[in-house]
């Protein structure tokens, strides 16, 4: 986890609400205050946190050095589908974001995956 928090600078959070309350939101504005670039990938919003939105992973224009997952277990496989076609170092499940296999899917095709675990909390314990 070291190691991603690390080396990350782009972060695409599949599931960014614009809503204040939802926790994607709290995550992602925390992430950016810490010197992260956060891209919204959610195609129900069009600007998230002063952020152009993308409708899916396929439609962002750059380089993505973790997908931070916060959609039910039931959408990870095509999440991964999308990254493991992008090339992406990382994959971030959050707290009860759990697919085993899809999991499993990602680390055969060389994606580190950190699941079930909350980003930010994780940012904090080891990062500050």
């Amino acid at each position: 986890m070291i190691e991603m928090l690390r080396e990350a600078r782009t972060i695409a959070v599949v599931g960014l609400s614009g809503k204040r309350f939802r926790p994607s939101y709290g995550v992602a504005a925390y992430l950016q205050q810490h010197g992260y670039r956060i891209v919204p990938v959610n195609p129900a919003e069009t600007e998230v946190l002063g952020e152009k939105a993308y409708g899916s992973l396929a439609e962002v224009p750059e380089k993505i050095d973790i997908v931070d997952v916060f959609r039910r277990p039931e959408a990870v496989a095509e999440v991964v589908d999308a990254a493991i076609a992008l090339g992406v170092r990382y994959l971030w499940l959050q707290e009860d974001v759990v697919d085993e296999a899809a999991a499993e899917r990602a680390r055969s095709a060389g994606i580190k995956v950190v699941m079930d675990r909350c980003i930010l909390k994780e940012h904090r314990r080891l990062m500050l």
